[in-house]
Parts: structure tokens; C-alpha cells; sequence
């Protein structure tokens, strides 16, 4: 069977999402041209890549701003068939483990809403320190592959650069809870990230419907002993708090520190010393299991967990798979154009330079509205990206062979127990797609909806690849 049945039986679950079939059909559509383009151009590769005629070019753009497609509603049914097409997700202790982090990309349209000055905190010296882009976070889940795990994406959504209302106090962290909630994930899990979300508001929000925070904490961080039961009671308020342990203390006893193996994914003969402390966290006022690390090569390190039961060396083992959201994040730019998208809005004020916030709350309505149906353009745009790289690591760790016999090209490195990347499932899609279309467009509904709307005068080439 190829691998198109197999793409359109798992996106076929998303049918749900969309009240009308037309509306259903179009996005899967731009879905099918994310995968097999070649080139990140927008919306105009889309229509190359599937050789559609070119008076559709408006037809996308209509389905990207049509309110019949709902990103929260994908969202939210998308973290559901991850689950179930992904049969062998990570879990510890019964739970899942969601990862979480942001992403800046850069943006330089006068006339495109929500784009500000950002600055990006990266060691990375090919990254510039202030850009004007879109400001997003994230959310995957961790799924296991033969021998390793990889990130599907669930979902992301721009979180900065506009201010709908001037008592609107809600942070970047509120906006990644309530992006947890969109996702409506149904099951316990770990959400893992990094020392950003160490904040008693994430932890507050994640403990409050029985799920739990795993990320780092800054070397200033403080915590509490547990203080001590009086057997006497005395008047007031019993004491919670007892003396105060600077985090970064635990990291230099190293008489008090244990050795092991590191489980760092990836890492062999490495041993690492950690130490273990439950402490009083004061921004939650409970018992959080504090780890502190010590590697050879990477240094030191302060681990949190509110999690009390959970092992130390599970603990360090979840950290470290934290990286492979960036991996996923990698992808998504370079190789599916998630975030490339070009929607400029023709009646917005033009943008100056170093802009920041845009404050709406003073415009008119027509103007705000205007602004939503943009932004939620970008955002339909962005989880096509979303599920699309989500399919092609379905493919990849469910069908390995049948994508290795579709590939049609060579690589000098195939490493076994690992499955194939995004960039080799996306060479077989592309490949049998020609004969998917010509061989099915009278009995699948995909191929029939494509070969319809295809520009008949490039036809030829394509029955030539085909």
C-alpha cells in the first residue's frame, strides 16, 4: 500500500475540525503541499508543489482565513489522534511527557500584526541579539521509535506583541497553560522545560488538574528546610518555613553527593554526581524534590521536580530529553516552513522600527477584528505545519521499510534501530505522489480533489514522473 493511504487514513481523523467537507479537503490540501514542497515561499510554493492552477492561489488564502477552520479546535483533536497514532508514547510513572519552550522567528513585514522587537537569549553567536519576528510557544509530546525519541508537535501559538485590552495582566505564562488546556490532552502528565517555567504560577496551574513540573531552576534560586513538628502548640500560626538553603550551595558538598551513570540520551561511559534535597519551595508552599548535578562536560546544574516520588536519575534522564523540541523546532523551519508564512494585512498602520506592544484596546472594532482573522490566519497556517510534521514522523516510526522502498534517492548514512528522518519521508512522499494521484483520482477523495484543481497544461511532466 502506499504511503499516501496510509498519510490520508491518519489525517482523516482530523475530519472533526472542520464543520464543512470543502473546508476539511482545503486545509489537507495545504496539509499535502507543506509535506512534498521543496522550496519555503509561502503560500505560492504550496500551489507549485502541487501544480495547481494558479487562479487557486486566492482559494488557499481564503481557507487560511476562513473562520470554518479553527486552530484550537485542530489543536485539541490533534493531542488526541497523536495518541492514538502514536501507540508507544514515553510515560513515567504512568504519565505522559509534554515538553514546552519558545520560539522567536524573525519577520520583517510593515504590515503584519504582532510583530515586535524580540531579543533572543542564545549562546549561539550566528544568531543576532535583537530581531523584529513573532514571538510563539510551543508544546510536543515525547514518543518513542525503535531506539530512540523524538518530539511530535501538538501545538504553537503566537503569545506576544499584541495588547487587546489595558487590564489584561496575563503573562507568557499563563498563555502556555492556557495553551495546555487548547491541547486538552486527557491524561496525566510531566511537563517538561526549561528555567523560564520555573515559576509557582506554572506549578500551581499544573498541580491544580493533578499534572507536574520538571525544568531547571536559576543558580540564585532559594528553598526551605521542612521545619520541624512542635509537640507544645503555642499561639498563631504554626511555622512552615524553617532555615533557608541557597540552592546553589548543594552544588559544591561534594561528600554528600552520589555517583552514577548518566542517562543523558545519547551519552555512554559517562558518570555524573548528583545530590537529592526535598525542600519547602516558598512560591507553592509544598515539598519539591531539588537535584543538583554535576557532569564532566557540561557542568552544573539545578533540576526541579514537584514531584516527590519521582527518582533522581529519572529526573536527570527527563531533563535531557528537553533538547529534542529544538530538534523538532529545527525541522519545522528548515524543512516544513511552518512559520513561513507572508499574510500582510493591507489596512493595518504600518510598523515602525524597534516597534514593541500593539495596543489595541483604543481602536475601533473593525480594525480589531480585522486583526483577529489575521492572526488566526497565521495560526492555521501554523498547525498545518504542525500536523504535517507530526504525519511525517508517523510515517517514519510506523512504516520504516515501506519509506526506505519510496525513498528513490541515497544517503551515506543509514543508521539502524533509528527510523528515518522528516527530510527522508518527505523525499518518499514526494516521490510516489504523482503515481498516487494519477492511479487513485476515481477512487480517493484526496487524489481527486487535487487532480481536479491542477493546472492541466503541467499535467504532461507529471504523468512523465509518474
Amino acid at each position: 500500500m502506499s504511503l499516501w493511504f496510509h498519510w490520508w487514513e491518519a489525517i482523516w481523523l482530523l475530519r472533526p475540525a472542520c464543520s464543512r467537507l470543502r473546508s476539511f479537503m482545503w486545509f489537507a490540501a495545504c496539509v499535502a503541499g507543506l509535506t512534498v514542497r521543496t522550496e519555503l515561499m509561502g503560500v505560492t510554493s504550496i500551489v507549485r508543489a502541487l501544480k495547481l492552477h494558479p487562479r487557486l492561489y486566492n482559494k488557499l488564502l481564503d481557507n487560511f482565513h476562513s473562520t470554518a477552520v479553527k486552530p484550537d479546535k485542530i489543536s485539541a483533536l490533534w493531542g488526541q489522534v497523536a495518541l492514538r497514532l502514536f501507540s508507544n508514547p514515553l510515560r513515567v510513572n504512568g504519565r505522559l511527557v509534554l515538553v514546552g519552550d519558545g520560539i522567536k522567528v524573525a519577520k520583517c513585514g510593515k504590515k503584519m500584526p504582532a510583530v515586535k522587537l524580540l531579543h533572543q537569549q542564545s549562546d549561539s553567536n550566528t544568531k543576532p541579539e535583537y530581531i523584529m519576528g513573532h514571538s510563539m510557544q510551543a508544546v510536543s509530546l515525547l514518543a518513542r521509535a525503535a531506539d530512540s525519541v523524538f518530539a511530535v508537535p501538538l501545538a504553537a501559538r503566537i503569545h506576544e506583541g499584541l495588547v487587546w485590552s489595558n487590564r489584561d495582566r496575563r503573562t507568557l505564562l499563563d498563555k502556555m497553560l492556557s495553551l495546555l488546556d487548547t491541547i486538552a490532552i486527557g491524561q496525566p502528565f510531566y511537563f517538561v522545560a526549561d528555567a523560564y517555567y520555573a515559576a509557582g504560577k506554572i506549578v500551581k496551574g499544573l498541580l491544580a488538574k493533578n499534572n507536574h513540573l520538571l525544568s531547571r531552576v536559576k543558580s540564585n534560586a532559594v528553598a526551605y528546610m521542612p521545619c520541624p513538628q512542635q509537640c507544645q502548640k503555642k499561639r498563631g500560626r504554626p511555622k512552615v518555613y524553617g532555615q533557608k538553603v541557597m540552592l546553589n550551595s548543594l552544588l559544591h558538598d561534594q561528600k554528600s553527593m552520589q555517583r552514577a551513570a548518566s542517562p543523558i540520551y545519547g551519552e555512554q561511559n559517562v558518570m555524573i554526581n548528583y545530590r537529592v534535597c526535598d525542600l519547602m519551595w516558598r512560591p507553592v508552599g509544598q515539598l519539591v524534590r531539588f537535584v543538583a548535578v554535576v557532569h564532566p562536560s557540561r557542568g552544573l546544574c539545578l533540576l526541579m521536580c514537584t514531584d516527590t516520588s519521582l527518582d533522581a536519575i529519572e529526573i536527570i534522564r527527563l531533563y535531557g530529553l528537553r533538547f529534542k523540541i529544538e530538534h523538532s523546532f529545527k525541522q519545522a523551519v528548515r524543512l516544513i516552513g511552518s512559520f513561513s508564512y507572508h499574510f500582510w494585512m493591507r489596512d493595518m498602520k504600518p510598523l515602525k522600527r524597534n516597534n514593541g506592544n500593539q495596543h489595541l484596546h483604543r481602536e475601533s472594532l473593525k480594525y480589531r477584528d480585522a486583526i483577529k482573522r489575521k492572526i488566526n490566519a497565521y495560526h492555521v497556517f501554523i498547525q498545518a505545519g504542525v500536523v504535517a510534521q507530526g504525519l511525517l514522523q508517523y510515517l517514519s516510526a510506523t512504516f520504516p521499510s515501506l519509506v526506505w522502498s519510496s525513498f528513490g534517492s541515497w544517503l551515506r548514512t543509514i543508521r539502524p534501530g533509528i527510523p528515518p528522518s522528516e527530510l527522508v519521508v518527505a523525499n518518499a512522499l514526494r516521490n510516489t505522489m504523482p503515481y498516487f494521484l494519477l492511479t487513485n483520482s476515481q477512487q480517493n477523495i484526496l487524489a481527486k480533489f487535487i487532480v481536479e484543481r491542477q493546472d492541466q497544461d503541467k499535467m504532461d511532466m507529471f504523468r512523465l514522473a509518474a
